[in-house]
């Protein structure tokens, strides 16, 4: 189709945040860093290559998730551990955060809960911001690698993909069959993925990782969690995922409990929104 003849006018229209956070609750940093002294280490999970392993972390306990060997990307999946219900939700993170999420950032759960779930506390990558191609490190953006979207795009089928690691993990630690498992699973925060949008295309990109043996993420889980990792089958995420050509590496995963809960901080309360929807209660 033609440009019509205000086209430049309609471009130059001035964007505006679809959601101003200035009225949103900040986590108390410094209070948060503060409770790690003294913590103790309760649990070390690591999480072996092209494989997933979930973890359990009670509320106001911290978790890392730590790169050991070599460069590797991780998926993970969070659950209010009281009910598999609410879940990460990233596209609301998104709305709130920003495409990548770093210190100070949070976890946001689905409707109708939204609350947070877990706050991050620590990031060894901050530094690395945006890069020239617009790219940054833990995102969400992007879903997780599948077997469904694997089977279409190459014809044939690939078991180590992030969404069957993550479905085999809950399936064994919940005893839920396989099938029960899977809708449980969900899109995820990209740990240590190195991602972004082509301007030119709207493409999603990404690149080799910078995650180095030693460079970790640290949350406090704000609610009682199950998490689950898998450690992506793409390996840095430089060339390809969704098969066996890649370098990989394990990842870890520690738990801590603090010698006393951050100063102020207690566990989120469900949103307040009562769920009528505009719709009276129906009458007695």
């Amino acid at each position: 189709m033609a440009e019509p003849s205000d086209a430049a006018a309609r471009r130059a229209v001035r964007p505006v945040v679809c959601y101003p956070t200035d009225a949103l609750p900040r986590p108390d940093l410094p209070a948060y860093r503060a409770a790690r002294e003294g913590w103790t280490r309760t649990a070390e999970i690591i999480v072996p290559p092209r494989e997933a392993r979930c973890f359990d972390v009670p509320a106001g306990h911290f978790f890392r998730i730590v790169g050991v060997e070599g460069p590797q990307v991780g998926d993970l999946n969070l659950w209010c551990a009281d009910d598999l219900s609410e879940r990460f939700f990233s596209g609301k993170t998104r709305a709130l955060h920003g495409t990548h999420v770093t210190a100070g950032d949070r976890l946001w759960s689905n409707l109708p809960f939204l609350r947070p779930l877990a706050t991050i506390t620590e990031d060894t990558l901050g530094w690395y911001g945006f890069d020239e191609w617009g790219l940054s490190v833990h995102d969400v953006i992007g879903t997780r690698c599948d077997p469904y979207t694997h089977r279409l795009l190459s014809g044939d089928d690939y078991h180590h993909c992030c969404h069957s690691n993550l479905t085999r993990a809950l399936a064994a630690r919940t005893g839920l069959p396989v099938e029960a498992a899977e809708p449980h699973v969900h899109d995820v925060l990209n740990v240590f993925m190195c991602t972004g949008f082509s301007r030119e295309t709207g493409e999603y990109l990404m690149k080799a990782s910078p995650v180095r043996p030693g460079d970790f993420i640290e949350f406090l889980a704000e609610v009682p969690l199950l998490g689950a990792l898998s450690a992506c089958p793409g390996g840095d995420c430089g060339a390809e995922h969704s098969s066996d050509a890649a370098r990989c590496h394990p990842l870890r995963v520690e738990v801590y409990r603090p010698a006393r809960p951050p100063e102020g901080w207690s566990s989120p309360p469900r949103n307040a929104y009562a769920g009528r929807h505009g719709v009276s209660a129906a009458p007695a």
